[in-house]
């Protein structure tokens, strides 16, 4: 690679996915600046690209009314010498090919989440590492990218909704998967442990189109929003209690203490990249990704009490650590 090649990134989706794909794009422009690179996404993720400084552009990768055929069109117009696939399904795949890119590049068949897709790169990469971030990070070093910093850069948000004037904890209840929800009435009880303990109001964002699944609960405040209000409301968390869903890898990328819960998934492959968010699972839980559409023994068993001591210790270390940051010399 001469630095100056004109680049396609594929990982259509979806939220976290895309903020563990982004800290190895950023390093590949950090080690290229000349380098053009687009990025193609679907169309309800490209707030958290907009702007980015690493990417000429973000490319609308949208099915409705034939327009895949016209994006298509343009992916091969713009002439891409590289095409990267960092999600590894045969869709992704296909879109990298149809790209007409000079070479493609993705992982190999052990390492994709649908084998088949690897037929189609010209190159594949068997990472090392177990955690998707850094095994992007692998696939960059076959392009000459050694840096292996795991930041990257989001938008500011936009206000949406309403939110406490002063301080709260944000939690974002619901994943695509039942079996990594903890249950509602835990969250009520959480709340109450928050209000009396540290009079802090529980926060829980949600789409409009789930806003009803919340019902009244106790000493939280529902805040309805889209993306940008969910990014915006991320930035002003004092804390964060999460599952493994994509809000809560928005609340590591921005530095946000805090909980994670995990049950049927496992943290070492998909966990939150901060060591200010502490993981909570029972180590006798099963490592499984079907998407079961039923709660999960082991995230029930996560206590409300548990997921309490475990924020408090986490925003006592924040403070602590916040304190020490102000009066350094």
């Amino acid at each position: 690679m001469n630095g100056t090649e004109r680049v396609l990134v594929v990982r259509l989706g979806a939220m976290g996915d895309i903020l563990h794909a982004l800290p190895a794009v950023e390093n590949l422009k950090r080690r290229y600046p000349a380098m053009a690179i687009d990025w193609i996404v679907k169309p309800r993720w490209t707030p958290l690209l907009e702007g980015n400084p690493a990417l000429r552009r973000v490319i609308a990768f949208d099915r409705e009314g034939g327009s895949v055929w016209a994006t298509a069109r343009r992916l091969r117009d713009a002439g891409y010498h590289l095409a990267i696939d960092l999600q590894g399904l045969i869709q992704s795949a296909l879109v990298a090919r149809f790209s007409a890119a000079r070479s493609t590049i993705g992982y190999t068949r052990a390492a994709c989440r649908e084998p088949l897709a690897s037929v189609f790169y010209g190159h594949r990469v068997q990472p090392e590492s177990r955690h998707i971030a850094e095994m992007h990070l692998d696939l960059m070093r076959a392009l000459g990218v050694h840096e292996s910093g795991l930041d990257c850069t989001l938008p500011a948000g936009e206000p949406e909704g309403v939110l406490p004037d002063g301080p709260f904890v944000l939690a974002n209840p619901f994943a695509g998967w039942k079996s990594k929800q903890w249950p509602l009435p835990h969250y009520q009880r959480l709340a109450a442990l928050l209000a009396k303990k540290e009079g802090l109001p529980l926060v829980m964002n949600v789409a409009e189109a789930d806003r009803s699944r919340l019902g009244e609960m106790a000493h939280v405040l529902p805040h309805v929003s889209s993306l940008p209000g969910l990014i915006h409301a991320t930035r002003r968390a004092t804390a964060v209690v999460g599952v493994d869903s994509g809000p809560l890898h928005l609340a590591a990328a921005l530095g946000r203490p805090g909980v994670a819960l995990f049950g049927p998934t496992d943290p070492t492959r998909n966990g939150p990249l901060s060591r200010g968010i502490t993981v909570l699972r029972d180590p006798a839980a099963p490592v499984s990704y079907k998407r079961a559409d039923a709660e999960s023994d082991w995230m029930q068993r996560l206590s409300p009490e548990t997921v309490f001591e475990a924020l408090r210790s986490a925003m006592e270390t924040s403070r602590s650590a916040q304190a020490s940051k102000e009066h350094a010399p």
